[in-house]
């Protein structure tokens, strides 16, 4: 009984590190890949639109935030024609692009 304990015990602090581990690298990808256009506190800049408080970021799910993430928007799916440029596509892993849509919907809207 002891021995599962411990192992629970050992299981939830392993899943609760790697939260804050995937917590941390969104905001570091944040940081190193989005914040170049939509500013480190994603209030935008003249290159791309502020996402804290963006009307699409506020009434979308995270699968949406991640699509665009990934898929980028250019041509007839840019939504921001007043920026000079297009939303390039993000070249992160799927898990990395979820975790960064996550906090743009959350902890960026702060």
């Amino acid at each position: 009984m002891k021995k599962i304990f411990l192992l629970l015990v050992t299981l939830i602090m392993g899943i609760s590190f790697a939260a804050v581990a995937m917590a941390a690298d969104a905001k570091t990808n944040f940081a190193n890949i989005c914040a170049a256009c939509h500013g480190q506190k994603g209030e935008g800049s003249p290159i791309g639109p502020a996402l804290k408080g963006n009307a699409f970021v506020k009434g979308s799910d995270a699968a949406a935030i991640k699509a665009t993430i990934l898929k980028g928007r250019s041509g007839k799916d840019r939504k921001h024609p007043n920026f000079p440029a297009d939303m390039p596509p993000q070249a992160l892993s799927a898990a990395d692009a979820e975790a960064v849509a996550n906090f743009v919907k959350s902890d960026l809207q702060k």
